[in-house]
């Protein structure tokens, strides 16, 4: 299922945050959304999910204007991941991952057996099955990541939206949680994650765009954008970036520090 972003562009009152963003991601591709806080990353996912009106553009998902789509259908097309984060009340794990279930069934239905299965189907994929009846709140920061990438396998969409998902987790939770969305691309998912990593970007991306004062700077194969000019005029600072591994991976320091 391939997600095309068309010459979006939103404001906030006077205050243009997106000017003409334009990307195609495809069906099985790893897209990561670089760029500097207040750039427009929160932005352009909430006008990509249906929660903001771009005031000009569109996003279309297999050819078709997500504006005449209603919320359910785009529900059943496009899952959102957020940071990890705590509920008010501690729901159970599965519980949790129930709730990715809800885009399926009637309005005033109850999930049922069916929905059971695909929420404990999620978990088994994620191996993380044996944590269904423990309080969400009393796991681990990467396991609530790996539990609401759950949550959006059991919504049974294809394209998974993520907002910095590995950001606040620690760096073996941080590798775990990239390993399993990147192999979830070889199932076919289209995976969209805004990141401040540029590092982890290269590693597992299949194509980057860059974003700079609302405006795409740069679109395209990792190997073919991200160099020390392009981190530089992102961020604002000067930086070297390194090639590892036959080109593999490829790190970024600051050009100050080098020895």
């Amino acid at each position: 299922m391939s997600l095309c972003a068309e010459n979006l562009h939103y404001s906030y009152g006077d205050r243009p945050v997106l000017k003409g963003v334009s990307f195609t991601a495809e069906a099985g591709e790893f897209l990561s959304v670089l760029g500097p806080n207040g750039v427009g990353k929160s932005t352009l996912f909430r006008c990509i999910l249906g929660l903001l009106t771009p005031t000009q553009g569109r996003t279309v998902i297999d050819g078709k204007d997500t504006s005449q789509m209603h919320p359910e259908e785009l529900a059943r097309r496009i899952a959102y991941i957020p940071q990890s984060h705590s509920p008010v009340f501690n729901y159970s794990v599965e519980d949790m991952v129930l709730m990715g279930t809800t885009s399926r069934v009637g309005r005033f239905a109850a999930p049922g057996k069916a929905q059971q299965a695909q929420a404990m189907d999620a978990l088994e994929r994620l191996g993380i099955a044996d944590l269904a009846s423990c309080g969400y709140q009393s796991i681990s920061g990467g396991e609530r990541q790996m539990v609401l990438i759950a949550r959006a396998l059991a919504q049974q969409t294809q394209i998974l939206i993520m907002d910095e998902p590995s950001s606040s987790l620690d760096f073996g939770n941080r590798i775990r949680v990239m390993q399993t969305v990147k192999k979830l691309t070889g199932e076919g998912y289209t995976v969209i994650q805004s990141t401040h990593d540029p590092d982890q970007a290269f590693y597992y991306s299949d194509r980057i765009l860059a974003l700079q004062d609302g405006k795409v700077l740069a679109w395209g194969h990792p190997k073919e954008l991200l160099c020390n000019s392009l981190i530089s005029a992102l961020y604002g600072t000067e930086v070297e970036v390194y090639s590892l591994r036959d080109d593999s991976v490829r790190i970024c320091v600051p050009a100050d520090q080098h020895r």
